[in-house]
């Protein structure tokens, strides 16, 4: 017999399904409040009320643990149909049921409220349910599905700042779509995780190599697929210091790839343009601010609030560099005040903003003592790119630094 809650939750099915009050269906044998609270799952049903209920709903004993694999399967359903917040609770609940699942309505399920929690930048929730549907798929002896599965963790944990497990998951992802001759997409997917990794950990040399692989792969394209491979190219050659490279690809895909295609993606390489600018020496400000712009216009029709927070902490670097430190304080603040939930590297970026802001509001001791902190946080985790950028940022700190306070400093 199922436990609490699980045997409300398929005792209200049963009951609704047919159409029955709690009156009518507790009848003269049982109490419509003890009816309600073992719906609610707040009483531990007793065999005697089972008996009654299964005689009362017309069903054997055992209709109240065979709902397991059709709750799953219902659920899915109705997500496939409608893709909704309510959808994707209504799976993640269906997930949780007791009984046997169909293993490979299970791995569904897992994937379709794994990708739920990453649009909402929920990436710990998202890290359990990629753990168990890349163990469910090596179970299932599924290269596709094993494959899938091992790029989204990879994805996953890099947000999170787990570069080593992550460079493992890229690893195996790509090994199991070359060896296995999976489609392109999945190839190239699992590339595009990879590179990312590599990049994070500051192998530029390989994350070089498999970037060429990549825009090789993807050469006739003008999908989602070929935008993504120019982007994390591009990606690479900034690392690199090669930015008119970066930026050439970069032209490539705003000049081409269409928002009707996906205006999340569309959005997102305008934020990169935008990052590219800035990065720039002297940085282009004007030709950054531009596209951090055209990207928060479109902010609306995406409904992603990390993304949100992701561009109005990118103007607030535009603000501090273009001297508006009051600006700057103000839309950093703006974020911070949300509960932003951010990728590991994002947060990084807002504290170094951060501290650079602490610097120039006269609280220098504090500012610097925090870059380095975080620079010994990122070389720790791995990230060894990161940790550079934060380095480079706290010289040009050290630098603006003595030169305010004069020859004596």
């Amino acid at each position: 017999m199922l436990e609490q809650p699980l045997f409300g939750r398929r005792l209200k099915q049963l009951r609704t399904e047919r159409g029955l009050s709690q009156a009518a269906l507790a009848g003269e044998g049982m109490s419509t409040g003890y009816l309600s609270r073992l719906e609610s799952g707040a009483r531990q049903p007793t065999a005697r009320a089972v008996e009654h209920l299964a005689a009362q709903l017309g069903v054997p004993a055992s209709a109240f643990e065979e709902a397991a694999t059709n709750s799953l399967a219902r659920a899915l359903a109705v997500a496939a149909s409608a893709g909704t917040d309510e959808t994707a609770v209504a799976v993640e609940s269906a997930l949780g049921g007791e009984g046997d699942q169909d293993p490979l309505l299970r791995w569904q399920g897992l994937w379709l409220v794994a990708q739920w929690r990453r649009r909402r930048g929920e990436h710990a929730k998202e890290r359990e349910l990629l753990l168990e549907l890349v163990r469910l798929g090596d179970e299932l002896g599924l290269p596709e599905l094993s494959a899938r599965g091992q790029t989204q963790l990879a994805r996953c944990l890099r947000a999170c700042g787990e570069i080593g497990p992550a460079g493992e998951a890229g690893a195996a992802a790509y090994r199991l779509a070359r060896e296995n001759g999976l489609p392109v997409a999945d190839v190239a997917a699992s590339l595009l995780a990879l590179v990312s990794v590599e990049t994070e950990a500051g192998r530029l040399g390989e994350a070089r190599a498999h970037a060429d692989e990549l825009t090789a792969l993807t050469h006739g394209r003008t999908d989602t697929l070929w935008a993504e491979s120019l982007w994390t190219a591009a990606a690479v050659r900034v690392r690199q210091g090669d930015l008119d490279s970066a930026q050439g690809l970069l032209a490539q895909a705003l000049e081409r790839f269409s928002s009707a295609e996906n205006l999340l993606l569309w959005v997102r390489l305008r934020v990169a343009a935008a990052r590219l600018h800035v990065r720039k020496a002297p940085p282009e400000l004007d030709r950054a601010e531009q596209y951090a712009e055209q990207a928060e216009a479109s902010l609306a029709y995406v409904d992603i609030p990390a993304l949100g927070h992701e561009v109005t902490a990118l103007k607030a670097e535009i603000a501090f560099l273009g001297g508006r430190f009051a600006d700057a304080r103000t839309l950093l603040d703006r974020v911070r005040g949300a509960d932003a939930k951010t990728t590991y590297r994002d947060r990084v970026r807002l504290d170094m903003l951060d501290s650079r802001l602490l610097i120039v509001e006269g609280r220098e001791d504090e500012g610097l003592a925090r870059m380095r902190e975080l620079a010994a946080e990122a070389q720790a985790a791995a990230s060894i790119d990161l940790a550079a950028d934060i380095w480079r940022t706290l010289a040009e700190a050290l630098v603006q630094a003595r030169g305010a306070a004069g020859p004596r400093a």
